[in-house]
């Protein structure tokens, strides 16, 4: 199962701060990477990387703008759950995350573990 998570500030309207547009967003995914590739489970459990749009061509590349994670079969998505909480709860203005898998798109953003578990569990549908 490959999962695609998206970030979007705590406040949408936000300009990203002295560093431009989206700098916050991808500040925000290298901190989840890091905090999900420490995470045992996970990292015995899936693969991930962190990417972005693919650059027009003569162009530089974006920012990054995705965390993909390639799951192994049996991997239970309750683990995501529960390090996206702790993740979550270390950050000053945690921001909105948007999951998605085959077309299915969730978001979570202030859901304690048992609710954002029941929704990642609507992605193994």
């Amino acid at each position: 199962m490959d999962l695609v998570i998206t970030a979007e500030p705590a406040d949408s309207t936000a300009s990203g701060g002295s560093g431009g547009p989206g700098t916050d967003t991808e500040a925000e995914l290298r901190s989840l990477y890091l905090w999900l590739s420490d995470d045992p489970y996970i990292r015995r459990n899936a693969r991930l990387e962190l990417g972005g749009d693919r650059p027009a061509p003569g162009t530089m590349g974006s920012a990054l703008d995705v965390l993909q994670l390639a799951l192994d079969s049996g991997f239970q998505l309750t683990n995501l759950a529960l390090a996206w909480m702790t993740w979550r709860a270390t950050r000053p203005r945690p921001p909105e995350i948007t999951i998605e898998r085959d077309g299915t798109r969730i978001t979570l953003s202030g859901q304690d573990a048992e609710t954002a578990a029941r929704l990642l569990a609507a992605l193994d549908e």
